[in-house]
């Protein structure tokens, strides 16, 4: 299991280049890359983003990329269509306001666009030094992810545990609701043809037919017998090597679901207190879960 929060950072050097990736990542319910990688690298965003995919499930990722070159002097394309029209842009103001001055070439350098990154100044070592630098950000992202994972796992069994203490309270109690049924309504009757003043026989048939009834309305064996196979479930969900995050959130619902059904059919105080001490425990568990590839 994976946490979804991390950071990693990785580095190439070759011939006329340095490059230096850094990749952070946080919780999300789907995979959001988001790349600062320069117009420079524009050609490779479709490229890098695969690479991401492919070792990344889940979760925002931002991934800069910064490189410089120490060899040969570099070369740019200049975007005409783009320059010109930004100069005729210009012009036009100075047209409709009368303002005179001159168009500043600085100005025009400085525009996102105006020049870029010869595409043949990506050469191939060039382009397997970033790919390098990326795997190694990568590398070093998915091992902080599984040591914070390894932490969540360990946090999620001991809240795990608390449910499962919790079961057996609420069976026990569960096997006394039958005997209790009958002795409240056995004492409500009498109560009743007391204030009566009628001398009226009481039919113990009928009783046993109200309390198997009454019984059968508050039994919750199938809830605790099904909350059981979820928390095993999630047990070997936690082990397993794959991405969890989507089936732990689901088996949460299930236990959640449950946990409300046992306090729906119970008037037992110390049952709806042991169904609400596994609700508590599945919200603290939903909260981490929160954060699992």
């Amino acid at each position: 299991m994976k946490s979804m929060t991390g950071f990693g950072k990785g580095s190439a050097s070759g011939e006329g280049f340095d490059v230096t990736a850094e990749i952070k990542t946080v919780n999300n319910r789907y995979l959001d890359v988001h790349l600062r990688v320069g117009q420079e690298l524009a050609s490779l965003e479709v490229d890098i983003r695969k690479r991401i995919s492919a070792r990344l499930s889940r979760g925002r990722v931002d991934l800069s990329i910064n490189f410089d070159r120490t060899g040969s002097v570099a070369t740019y394309e200049i975007n005409q269509p783009f320059i010109a029209g930004y100069v005729e842009a210009l012009r036009d103001i100075q047209r409709e306001f009368n303002l005179s001055g001159d168009i500043d070439v600085n100005a025009i350098a400085r525009l996102p666009g105006a020049l870029t990154s010869a595409r043949s100044d990506l050469t191939a070592d060039l382009i397997k030094g970033i790919e390098a630098a990326i795997d190694q950000a990568l590398d070093e992202l998915e091992q902080m992810r599984e040591a914070e994972g390894a932490a969540l796992a360990a946090e999620m069994r001991s809240r795990l545990q608390k449910i499962e203490t919790a079961v057996p309270l609420i069976e026990a109690a569960a096997g006394g609701v039958a005997e209790a049924y009958q002795q409240r309504l056995q004492k409500r009757v009498s109560e009743l043809m007391a204030r009566s003043g009628q001398a009226v026989e009481l039919d113990p048939g009928r009783l046993a037919q109200e309390v198997a009834y009454l019984a059968d309305r508050s039994d919750i064996s199938e809830e605790l017998a099904r909350l059981k196979i979820h928390v095993e479930q999630f047990y070997g969900t936690i082990d397993s090597e794959t991405e969890v995050g989507k089936r732990l959130d689901f088996l949460l619902q299930e236990l959640n679901r449950e946990a409300n059904t046992v306090l729906s059919k119970s008037t037992d105080v110390l049952i709806k207190d042991a169904a609400l001490a596994i609700k508590a425990e599945v919200e603290k568990l939903r909260e981490q879960v929160q954060n699992v590839e």
